[in-house]
Formats: C-alpha cells, sequence, structure tokens
C-alpha cells in the first residue's frame, strides 16, 4: 500500500516512499481511485519513444490528491499556461502518488526529489528539522528515480 514511512537515527531522517501503481491520466479514474488525502506525487508525459517524462512533482494539503492530480492532468483545468495546456492536450499523461498526513514530511520528502531532479532549484526549502535527510523509494511498476 502507497504512503511514507520514517526512520530518525541520530538527528538525520530517513524516509521511505511507496508509490501507489502509477496509472494513466483520466478524469473519471481519478475521480473514482485516487483517495482525498494529503501526500506527494509525481506527474509524467510519455514521449515518441514511449518514455516517460517527468512533468510534475509536488505536494498537496487541502482538498488531496485526488482534486490536485485532477487539476494538474486535465486540459480543461488548465487555464494560464499554454506550454502546459498543449502538453495535457497532446501527450499521454501518467501520474503515481504516496499518501501523509505530516506537512513536514512532505516538505522533506519534494525537497529531497527537487534536490535530486532538479538541483539548480533551490527555492523549496525542507522542514529544518533534520541535519541530514536520506530516501529511498519503491513502486510496484519498478519505476524508481531514487536506488
Amino acid at each position: 500500500m502507497a504512503g511514507i514511512t520514517a526512520t530518525e537515527k541520530k538527528g538525520d531522517i530517513y524516509y521511505f516512499v511507496q508509490w501507489s501503481a502509477l496509472s494513466k491520466a483520466d478524469r473519471y479514474e481519478i475521480i473514482a481511485k485516487v483517495p482525498a488525502l494529503a501526500g506527494v506525487f509525481e506527474v509524467y508525459w510519455m514521449d515518441e519513444k514511449g518514455h516517460l517524462r517527468l512533468f510534475a512533482v509536488g505536494q498537496t494539503n487541502y482538498g488531496g490528491l485526488r482534486s490536485e492530480l485532477r487539476r494538474i492532468t486535465d486540459p480543461e483545468l488548465c487555464v494560464n499556461d499554454e506550454k502546459t495546456k498543449k502538453i495535457l492536450e497532446e501527450k499521454e499523461i501518467w501520474y503515481r502518488y504516496s499518501p501523509t498526513n505530516s506537512a513536514n514530511v512532505m516538505s522533506d520528502v519534494i525537497w529531497f526529489f527537487m534536490q535530486k531532479y532538479f538541483p539548480e532549484n533551490t527555492s523549496v526549502k525542507n522542514s529544518g528539522r533534520f541535519e541530514n535527510i536520506f530516501l529511498k523509494e519503491s513502486a510496484p511498476d519498478k519505476l524508481i528515480w531514487v536506488p
């Protein structure tokens, strides 16, 4: 089952992120299957060679994963960015998520992923509670970025 667990050792934190199964974005499937819980998510688009490309990584508190994934993956709900809307209209979109109720855990996990995926982006901050943050992930479909 998807979720995030944590173990603290000597001022460091070790997170284990268990992702949901990777799913093709469909507004009806998202409404029916994604929980209305807080958590972290990743959204991908499929390129011409059948490779998944990271589109978005984020967290959600209010409204939960269901409403945020619905909003992010539906071109009809994309009103501000034409480039994003074009990708949503023309590409196959996929998503996965991992629920957690802790805003601090979400901050640490998203910070870790942003450091890994976009190290030049320094705008995302962690919770500040730990000296070091470590993370491992697992997914039923074997899509793993962090060994």
